[in-house]
């Protein structure tokens, strides 16, 4: 199933992001990584939720990727 985008707001350090970043890909998913403290709106916006999945414009998790709700999204095609 291919989405048209896939956006991780993730910042330095942040162990979740990097599993969210590998579940994505492990579901053949190619994420646009932006890094939440590049951007002082985006810090603000973000800063205790990271990491912030958006899926076609769509915010679908904040904080940890949940895999089984992921698996029905990609199904359902969103």
């Amino acid at each position: 199933m291919a989405t048209s985008e896939v956006i991780l707001y993730t910042r330095s350090g942040c162990h979740l992001c990097n599993d969210a970043a590998v579940l994505l890909k492990r579901y053949g998913l190619q994420p646009t990584t932006v890094d939440i403290d590049a951007d002082p709106a985006l810090r603000e916006r973000f800063n205790t939720c990271v990491p912030v999945v958006v899926i076609d414009g769509k915010e679908r998790f904040r904080g940890r990727v949940n895999e089984v709700l992921l698996k029905r999204l990609l199904q359902a095609g969103q």
